[in-house]
């Protein structure tokens, strides 16, 4: 019966998810649809051309993730990428002609309030031209930028001792997203980051899959995962991603590529050090199970020793400081990925990007080295983080 009431949990969570995703996504087409069919009144002759255009972009993502999830192709990959770009497309065009249509209802309003442009005949068409042109080249910056991730080193100080160690060195990696737009070649470029930080250990912080687990297994990625060099492994949690995709088979395949995972685990490394890996936020929504609380999690844990916590979304942080953690490492805010969005992550979480101390707690959040949706980022640059932590003597 418990069975079943979890199921149908799940099964409202999903719709609930995708239904609000949907919907939101409908209307914001339709707005540009609208503005784009106005804009061309005057040239009826292209009209059919923009329809289907439009068209082929605001479903091509869409219609794309259904095709990938019955069979893969080629085919089904450009209209990914197409869909995967015009999702970063779509956002610029909103704030541009939300922008617009505010100074435009100004000038209507308020007749000593004038803009040269509005009373242009060319208006229409003008306006069209800008907004697309800089709609395109603001998308192709942020792809450029998004493939180009850059190694940001820390040093911490620890006012503990860890056996042996004076220092330990940390490659924290978060949000890769593998699948169809992170693959080989991105990939490639990310592990041979990775390596040349010469890591005692990598941190893999959540969102390692997108969502789908087959183009990842189709394309062999895990052969690639196998090439990180750590002294001590390479040690993962789930993210929220693994669980929208199928957290079980997600796991299954990054275990069988060297990679260990910690779901509500704690490993103690040389009698020196912990790491406490836990179970994403969405394990409840998506998995239809609860996460351990922290204080249970870490019950038998000797805080005389350096601790260091995985948790993919950096929520309640005084958790961690209640708990005596010495180092919280989290990925998920993606600092918002896009301008401006990262203003708004900023808002939600009390700490959307970057290094902070609570207390005798560092916090380091990363905005991640992959990207979600569009393949395109605007508001941050994509990072892999060398962490080095010094031990008192």
């Amino acid at each position: 019966m418990a069975d079943n009431n979890n199921k149908k949990s799940r099964r409202r969570s999903f719709i609930t998810f995708f239904t609000i995703i949907f919907t939101t996504y409908g209307l914001v087409n339709f707005y540009i649809f609208l503005r784009g069919w106005q804009a061309l009144a005057q040239y009826t002759q292209y009209k059919i051309y923009y329809v289907i255009l439009f068209l082929l972009l605001s479903l091509s993502y869409i219609a794309g993730r259904f095709l990938e999830r019955r069979s893969e192709s080629f085919f089904n990959t450009i209209i990914i990428w197409i869909g995967s770009l015009y999702l970063a497309a779509m956002v610029y065009f909103l704030l541009i002609l939300i922008v617009i249509d505010i100074f435009k209802l100004i000038y209507f309003l308020i007749p000593d309030f004038h803009l040269a442009l509005f009373d242009n005949p060319e208006y229409n068409i003008i306006s069209f031209i800008t907004v697309v042109s800089i709609v395109t080249i603001a998308t192709a910056i942020g792809f450029i930028n998004a493939v180009h991730p850059r190694i940001k080193r820390i040093t911490i100080p620890i006012n503990k001792k860890a056996g042996k160690y004076k220092e330990l060195k940390l490659a924290l990696v978060t949000d890769i997203h593998l699948g169809t737009i992170i693959s080989h070649a991105r990939l490639r470029r990310i592990v041979r980051k990775i390596n040349t930080i010469d890591a005692d250990i990598v941190l893999l912080a959540g969102d390692v899959v997108d969502e789908d687990i087959k183009p990842v297994i189709k394309y062999n990625l895990g052969e690639i995962l196998k090439l990180i060099k750590s002294k001590l492994g390479v040690y993962a949690i789930t993210g929220n991603h693994e669980y929208i995709g199928g957290v079980e088979p997600a796991v299954k395949y990054l275990v069988a590529h060297d990679i260990i995972e910690l779901r509500d685990q704690i490993v103690n490394l040389d009698d020196s050090f912990y790491i406490v890996g836990r179970e994403d936020r969405s394990a409840r929504g998506f998995g239809g199970k609860q996460r351990k609380p922290l204080n249970e999690l870490m019950g038998n844990i000797d805080r005389n020793c350096p601790i260091i916590l995985m948790d993919h979304q950096p929520g309640k942080l005084h958790e961690a400081q209640d708990n005596g953690v010495d180092l919280q490492v989290s990925g998920h805010t993606h600092h918002g990925q896009l301008f401006p969005f990262n203003f708004i992550t900023k808002k939600i979480y009390e700490l959307s990007y970057g290094y902070k101390k609570i207390g005798n707690t560092h916090y380091y959040v990363s905005c991640g080295v992959g990207t979600w949706g569009p393949p395109v980022r605007t508001s941050s640059r994509p990072e892999i983080v060398e962490i080095k932590m010094r031990f008192e003597d």
